[in-house]
């Protein structure tokens, strides 16, 4: 790995930190970033697509921290870097449309190349049954090694990762945020006890504070990094549905948890089953799926 590289892409994400396929016009002329610091500021907003004001404080922002000793600095917070040409950068993200050109990772990074990973979604609004479906769907899953990948809001992602924890299983946390902003607050104690035994990941560098737009984004690597998707509670305009558009279109397994028809949050998962999505109610259909696959 070109290491030099490494830290010119470090220091252009640090202060234009956007996916891949919003950088690659700079790369395709320039792959290993070697001339980026003598472009010009029309060169790059022709270039980028943006307007010539934002170009050049980006190119005044790069020559700034082209220099910066990104590794050393983030390793100093138990911080790891991996760009999207590093050995240990998931293959199933490279086959996104917009894959992130730098992942930041803390904790146990070897989390990444677990061959089975699942992710669990639902509504922050989810109370009792969230819980009890994902206590009766993930143990066997987790029996199984299957990692639990979610979202760390509050709600249905913090009870998939707290039962994945509490089971001795493991989890991925993907985050809407730099890792300088625990967000959101009420899950600050969860964030520290994945960020010491599982793992935290984001796309953003660590001052990126918490933005509506953030989410949506994140949403994408939720269902990149895992081979299927269970919808616990989910009202059919939400957030969690969005995720759902993203493992469509790259081929994933969905399941989805049957609920109260009373409920506007069983709305999501029954609209899902009607088109198609598996029904599920307990962890060991969701491995049968998976046996016949591999069989």
């Amino acid at each position: 790995m070109n290491d030099e590289f490494t830290q010119r892409l470090l220091a252009l994400h640090y202060v234009y930190p956007q996916a891949l396929n919003r950088l690659k016009p700079l790369l395709r002329g320039d792959p290993d970033l070697v001339y980026l610091d003598l472009r010009s500021p029309y060169d790059i907003a022709e270039t980028l697509q943006i307007p010539l004001e934002k170009a050049n404080t980006l190119k005044q922002a790069y020559l700034k921290y082209m220099d910066t000793p990104f590794l050393p600095i983030y390793g100093q917070q138990n911080i790891q870097a991996l760009t999207y040409r590093d050995p240990q950068y998931p293959p199933s993200l490279r086959e996104l449309i917009d894959p992130p050109a730098v992942l930041y990772l803390k904790g146990d990074a070897g989390l990444l190349c677990a061959p089975e990973k699942i992710a669990v979604i639902g509504s922050r609004k989810a109370q009792r049954y969230s819980q009890s479906a994902i206590q009766k769907l993930l143990p066997p899953l987790l029996a199984e090694g299957f990692v639990v990948v979610s979202g760390l809001a509050k709600g249905a992602d913090a009870m998939a990762h707290r039962c994945a924890i509490d089971s001795g299983g493991k989890t991925i946390a993907v985050l809407g945020s730099g890792f300088f902003h625990r967000y959101p607050k009420i899950n600050e104690e969860l964030f520290f006890i994945i960020e010491e035994t599982q793992l935290l990941l984001t796309e953003y560098p660590p001052y990126m504070p918490p933005r509506k737009w953030n989410f949506p984004k994140r949403n994408r690597i939720i269902s990149g990094l895992s081979k299927g998707v269970i919808v616990t509670e989910a009202e059919v305009k939400s957030g969690t549905l969005s995720t759902i558009e993203h493992a469509l279109d790259h081929g994933k397994d969905i399941f989805a948890v049957p609920g109260d028809i009373f409920s506007p949050l069983s709305a999501g998962p029954h609209k899902l089953i009607a088109e198609g999505a598996k029904p599920v109610w307990d962890g060991a259909q969701v491995l049968e799926e998976y046996r016949q696959l591999r069989s």
